[in-house]
């Protein structure tokens, strides 16, 4: 597996940011920024003061954080539901078929 590396400038809030990322993964790399740049200025424009830069980051930071933690929950609680069901959906099976005759041969 290649380990090479491409440059990618982020423009985020005003300024921009390089990283290095394998070139399979640049497309990702600039999605993400594009995201956390909106977050930034949601933050920055929800404001009625004057923040800096780094407070934005870190605010936005924290919704995304949030966002993530909320998913993950979600899916969990999806993952057991759906995961009960199936299991229902077993039992159901085993029943009818522990009723039907054996096939003949």
């Amino acid at each position: 597996m290649s380990m090479e590396t491409v440059g990618v400038t982020v423009p985020l809030i005003g300024g921009e940011y390089r990283f290095a990322c394998r070139p399979a993964e640049r497309d990702e790399l600039l999605e993400a920024g594009r995201y956390l740049d909106d977050k930034m200025r949601e933050v920055r424009d929800r404001s009625s003061k004057l923040l800096s830069l780094e407070a934005i980051a870190v605010m936005a930071a924290m919704n995304i954080s949030y966002e993530l933690l909320r998913q993950q929950r979600q899916s969990v609680e999806t993952d057991a539901v759906v995961n009960s069901h199936v299991q229902d959906l077993i039992q159901k099976i085993d029943a009818i078929l522990s009723k039907a005759e054996p096939a003949e041969l």
